[in-house]
């Protein structure tokens, strides 16, 4: 009899650059092998930095699109197309959960989904059979993020619906190399920083990571890319750290299962 596949509430993961879609790189073969680990679910809600707005905002469309948001890469990531459904019904639960938190929302209709939703996804669910919800991110802070995450704990209660925070455990793009050049010593210590305070789930410390973690500053010049570990880990439980690599020198791929 074979094992039971393990089951979160949320997961973070680190989508680094756009092309982890095309590369050789162990974070590919890792989201491969989560997507064929993890029970599929009826739909994910997915939080991306690479659309930020004021407050909160959820995406509404009937299918969703891959968005090509970014330059420079090789031809071959500009041909890959990505359209999961969209799901009505779970957009119009989050806006209300999100309402009923007191935080600001909108709908957006616009079905263009960026490489922070895609790129992971693709990798995990090549064949696009997963319903999606977009929430944005916000220009407020690590605690805005967290109360996002609260305030969607309830929607993942049937274990139907997974929810997926998108961004770089470490993202510094003022100081990367080569795709395959070894971590640097500032970029480990950020990480294994924040993973102590996640496994150990001490949020006070979690929140105010600009002031205790070490070279916060430099593992994030801007935070964006964290702010989605902060919902998904209000949004579940206990903490487990799915994978640890790192790419380009300065960007950490590691990634968080929250039961």
């Amino acid at each position: 009899m074979s094992s039971p596949k393990p089951a979160y509430r949320s997961l973070f993961l680190s989508h680094g650059a756009p092309s982890l879609a095309i590369s050789q790189h162990t974070a590919n073969a890792f989201l491969r092998t989560l997507g064929k680990t993890l029970t599929k679910p009826k739909a994910a809600i997915v939080v991306s930095p690479h659309w930020m707005t004021r407050g909160f905002p959820v995406k509404q469309a009937a299918r969703y699109q891959a968005w090509h948001d970014f330059g420079g890469f090789p031809a071959e990531l500009y041909q890959l197309q990505y359209s999961p459904a969209g799901d009505a019904a779970l957009a119009e639960r989050v806006q209300q959960a999100i309402r009923k938190a007191g935080l600001p929302t909108a709908t957006d209709s616009n079905p263009q989904i960026d490489h922070g939703v895609w790129v992971p996804l693709m990798l995990m669910w090549p064949e696009a059979d997963v319903p999606i919800v977009q929430v944005s991110t916000s220009n407020g802070d690590a605690a805005a993020h967290w109360a996002l995450g609260e305030a969607l704990r309830l929607l993942l209660d049937d274990g139907d619906v997974l929810l997926i925070g998108s961004g770089s455990l470490v993202h510094n793009l003022r100081e990367i190399g080569p795709e395959f050049s070894p971590a640097t010593d500032w970029a480990m210590a950020f990480d294994h920083w924040m993973s102590d305070k996640l496994l150990t789930a001490d949020r006070a410390a979690l929140l105010d990571y600009r002031a205790q973690a070490p070279s916060a500053v430099r593992a994030h010049p801007t935070d964006d890319h964290l702010m989605p570990l902060f919902t998904a880990a209000a949004a579940g439980n206990a903490a487990t750290k799915l994978h640890e690599s790192y790419a380009f020198g300065g960007l950490s791929m590691s990634a968080y299962g929250f039961a």
